[in-house]
């Protein structure tokens, strides 16, 4: 008989490939000098997208469907995963004219 680690090991290591690309991407927008960079940025259900304030003012990424309204405090970073496939406009509720768009795939076998 075989140990149990033996059996047990590749098994672990098969789980762990698993979990890794079941994992999102990053995707990073930046807040600099009052506006969003890039403006224009697509990504997945899934993906982690990463708000960067580099700005000495509070921001908000306020999507205008209502899916989410993240909070920036000034020269931090604020993450987001996205729950849901669709072209999102946002803004920043403190400085409207801050703009941009999200569009967001769906996971392979996910409908829109």
């Amino acid at each position: 008989m075989l140990p149990r680690q033996i059996i047990l090991a590749p098994l672990a290591a098969l789980l762990t490939m698993l979990s890794v690309s079941a994992q999102g991407a990053t995707i990073e927008i930046t807040i600099e000098n009052l506006v969003f960079s890039p403006a224009n940025a697509t990504a997945a259900v899934g993906d982690t997208v990463l708000w960067v304030n580099k700005d000495v003012f509070a921001h908000t990424a306020t999507a205008r469907n209502g899916d989410w309204d993240v909070a920036q405090p000034p020269k931090k970073t604020v993450p987001l995963v996205l729950k849901k496939a669709g072209t999102i406009d946002y803004y920043c509720r403190h400085h409207p004219n801050m703009k941009g768009t999200l569009t967001v795939a769906p996971r392979t076998g996910q409908k829109l």
